[in-house]
């Protein structure tokens, strides 16, 4: 999920810094333009931690500043496909929730959260059961796997992550905690017979 990756990129560095190029200003640059930008490769650039070199600049004819092709360490996050990953509600609408891992979020379709059938109450902003105590909203905590990945690099916003929680082990965290108490007394029950 997050990942430490040493990467290389061009930075340009206006002329009001050209007498200041240091690695502090080119990781400054590199932050500037990198972070919270998407790459299908890496994930989403959390942030630039250090600058390792910094290459021989470059004029280019009609631009004012000198570019550097630099390497650099970022950290990154990039959720696996199938990987489990603990999260919070950040938005609760009638399709499903958006929950948030990480510095991104992820679709909670209606259909992945339970089988039982979940209406929409906007009035409280969460998706409730008819058929049971269970609701989901915003700033509920839930572990959910992650089950589709589509990176859009020119919008970052556009990009989807697909999550379930229709799996054991799976579900709101009060869900999760409700189900082991259950077992505990079940086993307990068991073992006094």
């Amino acid at each position: 999920m997050y990942k430490r990756v040493r990467l290389k990129d061009t930075v340009e560095v206006p002329p009001e810094h050209l007498a200041d190029v240091t690695d502090e200003r080119v990781k400054a640059l590199l932050q500037d333009k990198l972070e919270g930008r998407m790459d299908e490769d890496v994930g989403s650039v959390v942030s630039v931690i250090g600058v390792h070199d910094v290459g021989e600049g470059a004029v280019l004819h009609n631009r004012p500043g000198v570019y550097y092709e630099a390497e650099f360490d970022a950290l990154t996050f990039d959720p696996d496909m199938q990987e489990v990953v603990d999260g919070t509600v950040v938005e609760a609408v009638e399709f499903g929730a958006f929950v948030g891992i990480g510095p991104v979020d992820g679709l909670l379709h209606v259909s992945q959260i339970t089988d039982e059938y979940l209406t929409f109450d906007g009035a409280n902003q969460q998706l409730a059961s008819s058929d049971s105590d269970k609701s989901l909203g915003v700033d509920d905590a839930v572990r959910v796997r992650v089950v589709t990945k589509s990176i859009d690099e020119r919008n970052p916003r556009d990009s989807k992550i697909g999550l379930t929680a229709k799996q054991p082990g799976l579900g709101k965290h009060e869900w999760l905690e409700s189900d082991r108490r259950r077992r505990a007394e079940s086993d307990a029950t068991v073992e006094d017979d």
